[in-house]
């Protein structure tokens, strides 16, 4: 009878009621949510990971959608409704060519340090630009090279995906959806960007040495 009685207490809730638990969670939360957060916050025995399976499916073709961003989960506003929130696009702080060329170079070549930037721009990186950057969340500071002086590198946030509805960097558009989107003009990028981010190497097959 306490077997029973124990087994009771710990069966976890049918996966329905996980996928509303799940939804839930999504919805309350301000900020893109972890998996393991998943985990902590719902009953003994559930399988958060099962639930956002189904739960995506059941978004599909809806106003809003389930997205994969990074290693988080989000909801958003369905691309081609994205019309309707012209008043907030509007309101957003245009960036310079200075600060989108930076942003492309760290995006399509991270980690990448403030002297790969330069030399790949050809000009400065003013300090401005950067801390642009990074009070918009779109870049953080990556792990430094174990090279002489030790740079810091600069990587693409998961604020950065979830605001371009990518769900890693290697959804990165090309250069003609870039230009396609408003997002360049026609002139030329410096340097390497002039190359189609699937010839790049990718972070992986790097052999530099990092720091912890």
């Amino acid at each position: 009878m306490s077997d029973a009685i124990e087994q009771s207490l710990f069966e976890a809730p049918p996966l329905g009621e996980q996928e509303r638990m799940v939804e839930a969670i999504l919805f309350a939360s301000a900020e893109p949510v972890t998996l393991n957060e998943l985990v902590s916050r719902m009953p003994h025995g559930c399988d958060p990971a099962e639930a956002l399976v189904t739960l995506r499916r059941r978004y599909e073709g809806r106003g809003v959608q389930l997205l994969k961003v990074g290693d988080t989960y989000v909801f958003r506003t369905a691309p081609d409704l994205g019309h309707l929130m012209q008043k907030e696009v509007a309101e957003q702080r245009k960036l310079s060519r200075a600060a989108i060329e930076t942003l492309a170079i760290i995006a399509y070549h991270q980690p990448v340090t403030r002297a790969e930037i330069e030399e790949i721009r050809g000009v400065a990186v003013s300090r401005g630009t950067v801390d642009q950057l990074l009070e918009l969340d779109w870049i953080r500071l990556g792990r430094r090279r174990m090279t002489p002086g030790r740079p810091v590198t600069f990587v693409v946030t998961d604020h950065f995906l979830a605001h371009f509805g990518l769900e890693s960097a290697r959804d990165l558009p090309g250069l003609k959806e870039l230009r396609a989107a408003g997002l360049l003009d026609n002139r030329p990028l410096p340097g390497a960007l002039s190359t189609s981010s699937e010839d790049e190497e990718s972070p992986e097959g790097q052999s530099e040495l990092f720091e912890d």
